[in-house]
């Protein structure tokens, strides 16, 4: 398609997204080949890249600003367990006011940054009645109960093709070597289905029980619309979630958010341990 006839909006996306990675080139020297998404409370792994250079969210040109409970708000670039890595210390959601464009907007930064693989993981609440809080899940396949899609609207066909096909949206070889990680580190993860809704509200009973008969393991506000946007761009994904807590119909109590991040960081040395052993198996 010529540059002349594609929409207004194309052009405007192109522009935006040239200004961000030329920004951001100009501040790093690392080449990220993995892309990482730490999701709610799990900042506390960005400590761990060595030689690293963060650039708040604020300062890079396009970017959203986190303000969710838990997500510190930087761009971490440098190694992490012998790979160049982008690590997102926090991420955006579609409860905070953004668009499913601006909440995936930095998944379209990293593919132009080099990155090919994406690790993203979350904080969710459990379903499957077997889960118990604190335990770690491999995300197998989601359902994208939002009511909306990152991609509606024009397709640039330079970013991906306009009917991306999702099945093994979370790519079954890197599954197995999660699993192989796991078992040689003697952790149990689980496997099973995400759901993603917009929130803020958690849901009701009814909603919970609607979930579980339709096949979710495990709900969450966020990720859905970011891996939808990586394998229209093309990036291999992988995803990790944490249980935060059981959300379960028929329980006396439901979590509330103070809960949720306890819970994230009792278990976060787990997670940090089985991720940067399998970053580096990747």
């Amino acid at each position: 398609m010529e540059i002349a006839t594609l929409p207004d909006a194309i052009l405007l996306d192109r522009r935006c997204l040239a200004e961000t990675v030329s920004f951001i080139k100009r501040n790093i020297t690392a080449r990220p080949n993995i892309g990482i998404i730490l999701g709610s409370g799990l900042g506390e792994l960005a400590h761990d890249v060595d030689d690293a250079f963060a650039i708040p969210y604020g300062e890079i040109p396009h970017f959203p600003v986190a303000t969710a409970p838990g997500h510190a708000g930087n761009l971490v670039f440098g190694n992490f367990a012998g790979q160049e890595v982008a690590m997102m210390q926090g991420r955006f959601h579609t409860y905070e006011g953004y668009t499913q464009r601006q909440v995936t907007y930095p998944i379209r930064v990293m593919r132009q940054l080099g990155c090919e693989i994406l690790l993203v993981t979350c904080a969710c609440g459990g379903l499957n009645k077997n889960f118990q809080a604190g335990d770690l899940l491999l995300i197998t396949d989601h359902l994208n109960l939002t009511g909306s899609n990152p991609l509606i609207g024009p397709n640039d066909p330079e970013l991906g093709p306009r009917f991306p096909v999702m099945f093994d949206a979370y790519r079954p070889e890197l599954r197995e070597t999660a699993l192989q990680v796991a078992t040689s580190q003697g952790i149990s993860l689980r496997q099973g289905v995400y759901a993603g809704i917009t929130g803020p509200a958690f849901f009701t009973r009814a909603e919970l029980r609607y979930l579980q008969i339709v096949g979710a393991d495990a709900i969450g506000m966020s990720t859905v619309p970011e891996v939808i946007v990586a394998v229209h761009a093309g990036l291999k994904v992988l995803g990790l979630a944490l249980v935060s807590d059981m959300a379960l119909p028929d329980a006396v109590h439901h979590a509330t958010e103070q809960d949720v991040l306890d819970t994230v960081y009792r278990s976060a040395a787990t997670f940090r341990k089985l991720v940067k052993e399998l970053v580096a198996m990747l």
